[in-house]
């Protein structure tokens, strides 16, 4: 290095290939810390950052498939420390760090992770006590999402078995930790929504942060807030709280302990039951009670059948009376009315004028009144009709 003047002139590609070189040799696996500026994360997937501190700066870089990785969302302003590399960028002579992983300073990147989604789903309302639903009282299908081999689907399935009458179980085996496991637990708790449990556990035994974060990813937030039915959150013990508890209906500090929550014992179900029989009993004593009650006060109204014959037979006694009455008051009357017309018709009827010594003359033959003496001359026959009797005459003499 020291004989490169010597040699002459290099050329600036020259020159950056020797520092290339020595940098990428001799800087392979570094520690740097400083503030986070010029954050950016393209479409990419990468990320391009600038590390500072009071007097310097470095570019770096952190290429997709490490940028997948991170647990925490990295802001401008946030101090960090970074591991990787140092490498050259050729194109403009600029050192740059290839950057394998981020960690915050002074504080866990899981832990920093935790409170960014803890605080942005809180925001969206994803915690609030309001969306809580209760446990159903006796449920017929229970969902349990957990690893298959676990000590916790043996407690779950342990208490269950032995509090539970007539329960059906479905469990859905996932994979509670290491890379994928967060997709799966969301596709379970899917899965079991689709078979139509009423209650649904999902939880795991104790651990690291890390064993525990698949319950803090995301998705499995979503999915936890989108079931159809209520979910018991049960990961890790008392003092482990992960995002899905957060979001669950109900959390409980063990599994085993979400499986006494989710189910009665059969001391507290016959219990129940025996106070549901003497409420029952007692509703239908109230309720016979009420309707003797009732037919009491309706027998009280009714008219014995000898009484109701004869309120009927006296009011058919009545009924005919007045029929009697009216019919011979109709008759009457109708008699009334006749005498009087007949009265009316003998004093208009000529009968009854010639009664009284008046005749009436007819021209013979026929019925022709003669009114009049100019009608008739002597020699003319005439009929004269009387009260009784008619009298055949012939003219004389004739008087106008």
């Amino acid at each position: 290095m020291h004989g490169l003047a010597a040699q002459g002139p290099l050329s600036v590609s020259r020159l950056v290939s020797l520092l290339q070189e020595l940098v990428e040799d001799n800087f392979v696996e570094v520690l740097v810390e400083g503030e986070l500026s010029n954050f950016s994360r393209p479409a990419s997937g990468h990320l391009y950052l600038t590390l500072k501190d009071a007097e310097a700066q470095l570019r770096g870089v952190m290429f997709r498939s490490q940028a997948r990785r991170l647990k925490f969302q990295p802001d401008n302003g946030m101090q960090v420390i970074c591991r990787g590399r140092i490498s050259v960028y050729r194109s403009r002579g600029e050192l740059q760090l290839i950057i394998e992983s981020i960690e915050p300073s002074g504080v866990g990147g899981l832990q920093l992770a935790f409170e960014q989604l803890k605080r942005r789903l809180a925001q969206e309302g994803l915690f609030a006590e309001a969306r809580k639903r209760s446990l159903p009282a006796f449920p017929r299908r229970i969902g349990v999402v957990t690893s298959a081999t676990g000590a916790a689907i043996r407690d779950i399935l342990n208490i269950l078995g032995r509090r539970s009458v007539g329960v059906e179980v479905l469990v859905r085996p996932v994979r509670v930790q290491g890379e994928g496991a967060e997709e799966e637990i969301a596709a379970g708790i899917a899965d079991l929504n689709r078979c139509g449990v009423d209650v649904m556990i999902v939880g795991r035994g104790g651990g690291s942060l890390e064993d525990l974060w698949a319950f803090n990813e995301e998705v499995v937030a979503r999915a936890v807030h989108a079931s159809a039915c209520p979910v018991i959150s049960a990961v890790g013990h008392e003092t482990d709280w992960t995002i899905c508890d957060f979001v669950a209906d109900l959390r409980a500090p063990t599994p085993s302990a979400a499986a006494e929550l989710v189910v009665r014992n059969r001391r507290e179900l016959e219990s129940h039951l025996d106070q549901l029989a003497l409420r029952l009993a007692g509703q239908m004593r109230g309720r016979i009670q009420l309707l003797r009650e009732r037919v009491t006060g309706l027998s009280r109204r009714l008219i014995p059948p000898q009484q109701q014959l004869q309120l009927q037979r006296s009011r058919f006694d009545h009924l005919q009376q007045r029929l009697y009455r009216s019919v011979a008051s109709g008759l009457q009357m109708a008699r009334q009315r006749l005498e009087l017309s007949s009265a009316r018709l003998d004093a208009l009827s000529p009968l009854h004028t010639l009664a009284r010594g008046y005749s009436i003359v007819f021209k013979h033959p026929g019925q022709t009144v003669v009114r009049h003496a100019a009608d008739v001359g002597p020699g003319d026959k005439l009929r004269v009709r009387l009260a009784e009797g008619v009298l055949t005459v012939a003219v004389e003499e004739s008087e106008p």
